[in-house]
């Protein structure tokens, strides 16, 4: 077994240690930035010595990765439970829109995680294959949403929604969520409506 391998598997081992090192991980890189945060701030913060994190994370990059991932669960996580409401996609669409605009307004109130991730990493590599997978995902849903409701130009829809909710994300932490919120929603709303027509 490669090294790579082993330390991929010691990651995925579920341990009250590799739990607070990935919650101290992921309440400062968002805080605060990921380049900005050392190992041995995160260590200090979950209370763990540095064998320890070695033992669950392979160095610093898989603590960016399984943090972007748990990410990427609580979003998936948020489709999925509006699923288990109903499975009308016209239903599914505006639970959507209701949970991205309470997103902005309760837990992402910095930024989209995965733009400010891009952003550190401006080259190509595991990080940046995680956020393109992530927003591939995201898109491909809307896609999937918009043509069960029958919207005209699924693709189109899905492109506006993805654009607004990054520019929601980023004008949220610029200008209040209260302020931003609501006009996304009413936009995306607006979005969905006019590919009702014609």
């Amino acid at each position: 077994m490669s090294t790579t391998v082993a330390a991929t598997n010691a990651a995925r081992t579920s341990s009250p240690a590799r739990e607070r090192l990935l919650q101290a991980a992921t309440d400062l890189f968002y805080n605060e930035g990921i380049h900005s945060v050392g190992v041995d701030r995160i260590v200090e913060v979950a209370g763990v010595t540095r064998a320890t994190m070695y033992k669950h994370f392979a160095g610093k990059e898989g603590l960016v990765l399984a943090y972007l991932e748990g990410e990427d669960r609580g979003l998936r996580s948020l489709f999925a439970e509006a699923a288990q409401v109903s499975d009308d996609p016209d239903v599914l669409l505006d639970l959507v829109v209701a949970g991205i605009e309470q997103d902005i307004r309760d837990r992402h109130t910095r930024g989209c995680p995965f733009i400010n991730a891009a952003a550190e990493y401006p080259s190509e590599g595991p990080v940046r294959e995680l956020i393109a997978d992530h927003r591939e995902w995201f898109r491909g849903t809307l896609r999937q949403l918009a043509e069960g409701a029958g919207l005209r130009d699924p693709d189109e829809v899905a492109a506006s929604l993805v654009l607004l909710r990054d520019a929601a994300l980023v004008g949220g932490y610029l200008d209040g969520q209260d302020r931003v919120g609501p006009a996304f929603a009413r936009t995306a709303r607006d979005v969905i409506a006019a590919a009702r027509r014609g």
